[in-house]
């Protein structure tokens, strides 16, 4: 796997748009110092996903953009390009070129593509990992750092070997694995002591809802009872109104009875003063008494009829004082015609 070629723009000393491309062998940068030799390094460092600000000779990560001069503004955003040939097919991607590349604004945000399509700095540390190519970076190697490796602990040579052989990644992904695991043990421990409290919440509730279903068993069955009283309370008054519907037709009859027979003796009477106008005072004596039986005989018979529907009146009355309204009550009996006595 070798580099085909770098792209930078507005990384530290190069404000303008600059390519190199790398053919087969060995490329060499010449140049005095201060010409920007060692930015070329850190750009391919800084690409590859450093994080570190010591690791691309810097204070802040953002000073690695253009901070400008005093005859050229600064810029905002440095972009790096990195074109890998990988013929080898080293990458796991079946492409024969692999280009990398990392923006980082100056608000601190920042950017990384693969052939073009956004990713994670993890996507693109997997995609290296296999080649011996990591965040450690030994495959760069600056000015003293020769003597830094070779002087290092066995530790840190051995975290230099395993990422070289490919081992590290494995380590990594366990490191990850083993954080989630925590993190699914903290969250277990917190759903478990939310159950523990539902639990506690859970028994008062149970006997409120015990509570209101048996409140409302009884009111349906109120409800029922409620109902079944009344319709027979309506049965019972309907049957009485019938009766007293029944009663009353007669007493209707009856009355129009008496009626008829008070429109013929009111024609008899009238009849009968008749005769007497015509007849002489001598003969006055038999009729006029034979009338006052009669008027007597017809006040006794009007009164028993006024009776009996004062009383058929009252029953109803008091049996159903319930089943007609104020402004349904019956109207008084029709006053009987009183008669003049000769």
């Amino acid at each position: 796997m070798f580099l085909k070629s770098l792209s930078l723009k507005g990384f530290k000393s190069f404000a303008d748009p600059t390519t190199f491309e790398f053919e087969p062998g060995v490329t060499v940068v010449v140049g005095p110092n201060g010409s920007g030799k060692s930015n070329v390094v850190d750009a391919i460092a800084w690409v590859l996903g450093a994080q570190g600000p010591s690791v691309v000779r810097s204070a802040r990560m953002d000073d690695v953009i253009f901070a400008g001069t005093a005859k050229r503004a600064a810029l905002g955003r440095a972009e790096v390009i990195l074109t890998i040939d990988n013929s080898s097919h080293r990458l796991p991607i079946e492409l024969a070129e692999v280009t990398i590349a990392r923006t980082l604004f100056r608000s601190g945000e920042s950017e990384y593509a693969i052939n073009g399509s956004p990713c994670r700095l993890l996507d693109i540390q997997e995609l290296l990992s296999d080649t011996g190519v990591g965040r450690q970076q030994h495959i760069v190697v600056g000015q003293g750092q020769l003597d830094t490796v070779l002087a290092a602990r066995a530790e840190d040579r051995r975290a230099v070997i395993e990422e070289a052989a490919g081992i590290l990644k494995y380590r990594r992904r366990r490191e990850r694995a083993s954080r989630r695991l925590e993190r699914t043990d903290t969250g277990l421990a917190r759903v478990q002591d939310l159950l523990r409290e539902v639990k506690r919440q859970l028994k008062p509730l149970e006997r409120q809802a015990t509570s209101a279903r048996q409140h409302g068993e009884l009111e349906a069955e109120l409800a029922a009872l409620r109902l079944h009283l009344a319709g027979r309370e309506l049965a019972e008054l309907t049957g009485h109104r019938t009766a007293l519907d029944v009663t009353a037709a007669e007493l209707g009859a009856g009355l129009a009875r008496r009626n008829g027979e008070l429109e013929v003796l009111d024609a008899r009477l009238a009849a009968i003063e008749g005769e007497l106008g015509a007849a002489r005072a001598d003969d006055l004596a038999p009729t006029v008494a034979r009338l006052e039986q009669l008027a007597e005989r017809a006040r006794g018979r009007l009164a028993l009829v006024n009776e009996r529907r004062r009383a058929g009146a009252a029953g109803r009355m008091s049996a159903a004082p319930k089943c007609r309204p104020a402004h349904q009550a019956r109207p008084p009996c029709r006053s009987r015609r009183r008669y003049r006595q000769e």
